[in-house]
């Protein structure tokens, strides 16, 4: 089959490689008929790449129909349509009866010291083939792919394999108050979903923080309060401005480690890409690497006593923390992976005709997989307006 593969930094390539086949008993196989591209699929192309290997197939946003079921399946069929979770879980351990997919004890991958296995996200999550391909093997397919109907819009349930659940679940995790302020930093799909999720929940004022023009302008579209870094000096005093003078109840940082800013993280983030793998590693795994630019505006945005949520994803271990100020600010700080399979019973019913989340034409770009090397490059450089991409296999 053909797939998007890693070859090195910045440098993606559609490729034949091996055929995935039903190898346990509850495996399936689907054929791909969508797969986006996740900001997060940008980290393996710029700075996680010490933790990748040359052919690895990307991806992990899937949609497609079942091929094929291991003998032990029960309950999925050929033919049946599914959105698949970007995160292996069983559905039965500990952490996942307690709506942690994430930290799956049966998919955790120990000897990285890390959580449940992710589709096409280095070695650190067990090196599972990804899903930007034309087929896809699913382990424990008795609990992960999500059931959808036959004579929908393909993007209408697409968005339940990692958009739409990350979002949610960041916006949960803000416990933004009755009446109260969110903002969010970055507007790319994640930043731009948490948004839409947090104004269909009645949230008073929810202040988008961006400086690509098309992502503010779509944000600012559907109500959000947006702020150009651009034009500001200080993201934090325009918020606080709007607020108060107290700041926002509740920031969403959905940005991560791509944050301009921090020379010295640039320097890191560069080295990784030139050093050996091993020492790379090594780097990535006991240093602090992330620009943590768009976190210290959060943690100077929020208002005293405020909560941030983390849905931005960072790849250091010994990166500086202001505790000083979190802990003056008695500052709440939620994070991780989003849970899928938690909250998909909350998002499915506004995935209906009224669309009230704009799901129907997120994606603002829809290409062939063949492409997929460009894609890439136009994400990253954020060119023509793109904001989330969806390859069609």
């Amino acid at each position: 089959m053909k797939a998007a593969v890693w070859q090195g930094r910045r440098d993606v390539r559609v490729e034949e490689v091996p055929d995935p086949r039903v190898r346990e008993p509850t495996d399936a196989v689907i054929r791909v008929t969508s797969s986006g591209l996740c900001g997060s699929d940008l980290h393996l192309y710029e700075v996680l790449g010490p933790f990748m290997t040359p052919g690895d197939v990307l991806g992990h946003e899937p949609m497609g129909v079942v091929e094929e079921v291991g003998p032990e399946m029960d309950g999925l069929a050929p033919g049946d349509r599914v959105v698949v979770p970007f995160q292996i879980a069983c559905g039965s351990c500990f952490m996942c009866d307690r709506g942690l997919q994430t930290q799956c004890e049966t998919t955790q991958v120990r000897e990285q010291g890390s959580g449940a296995a992710l589709f096409g996200y280095t070695r650190l999550y067990g090196g599972v083939p990804g899903a930007q391909a034309e087929y896809l093997r699913v382990p424990h397919a008795d609990y992960g792919p999500v059931k959808v109907p036959q004579d929908v819009p393909e993007d209408r349930f697409l968005f339940l394999s990692d958009v739409l659940p990350t979002a949610w679940q960041a916006v949960a995790y803000a416990e933004v108050p009755e009446g109260g302020t969110l903002a969010v930093l970055g507007l790319g799909p994640i930043g731009d979903m948490c948004c839409r999720i947090a104004l269909h929940q009645g949230v008073r004022q929810v202040v988008g923080v961006d400086l690509v023009p098309e992502r503010l302008a779509r944000a600012a579209g559907r109500g959000v309060r947006t702020v150009d870094l651009r034009e500001v000096e200080d993201a934090a005093e325009a918020v606080r401005e709007l607020t108060d003078g107290r700041g926002a109840d509740s920031v969403i940082d959905a940005v991560g480690m791509e944050a301009h800013g921090s020379p010295v993280a640039r320097f890191a983030h560069n080295a990784v890409s030139v050093l050996p793998d091993a020492l790379s590693e090594k780097l990535m795994t006991r240093a602090g690497v992330d620009r943590l630019a768009a976190l210290q505006t959060a943690i100077d945005m929020v208002r005293r006593g405020g909560t941030i949520s983390l849905s931005g994803v960072y790849g250091g271990m010994a990166d500086p923390l202001p505790m000083l100020t979190l802990f003056d600010k008695q500052i709440q700080l939620r994070m991780g992976q989003a849970n899928v399979r938690r909250w998909v019973p909350d998002i499915l019913p506004l995935l209906n005709e009224q669309d009230p989340l704009g799901v129907d034409d997120f994606a603002t770009h829809h290409v062939p997989l063949s492409q997929a090397p460009e894609a890439y490059e136009m994400f990253q450089h954020k060119d023509d307006g793109a904001v989330k991409v969806v390859f069609r296999p």
